[in-house]
């Protein structure tokens, strides 16, 4: 026996078209994904504020002679005053240090705000290639009060 789906008359297989949509499924969908968000959006957002304190520490002796590399806003980086190329950040350094370790050499870095994160990378990364793994950030000193 066969179960009449839709409509009137016709053969044992004609099927009319059902042109309703059933929107129940997707309701249900809908409903589960707002509460997967309402859940969840909470947990993305930091809610906790913090001020963070000043760090006032004590002044460290200045080696004998700094090495300062700068890095402008544009990218270029400089050795003192000199403009430098990436390749030649380890045979300057090396030829200004003279025989003193690499390791043991403190190498200060001045960034300009404007400074994109991969170009200080790039400076970082290619200290580290040559060596020297003692670097110092400069930043501008706040009056503590």
């Amino acid at each position: 026996m066969a179960a009449k789906l839709s409509g009137g008359g016709g053969g044992k297989y004609q099927v009319e078209q059902n042109s309703e949509i059933n929107v129940t499924p997707f309701v249900d969908i809908m409903l589960v994904l707002l509460i997967i968000f309402m859940v969840a959006a909470p947990l993305a957002a930091p809610s906790v504020e913090v001020k963070l304190p000043r760090a006032v520490a004590p002044l460290a002796p200045n080696p004998p002679t700094p090495i300062y590399i700068s890095i402008t806003a544009d990218g270029q980086a400089y050795l003192g005053d000199g403009a430098l190329e990436l390749d030649q950040i380890g045979s300057e350094l090396t030829a200004q240090i003279g025989r003193r370790s690499p390791a043991d050499e403190r190498i200060f870095i001045r960034a300009d705000k404007g400074t994109r994160y991969g170009d200080f990378m790039q400076v970082m990364n290619s200290l580290q290639d040559n060596g020297f793994y003692s670097v110092a950030l400069v930043g501008e000193d706040t009056d503590v009060q």
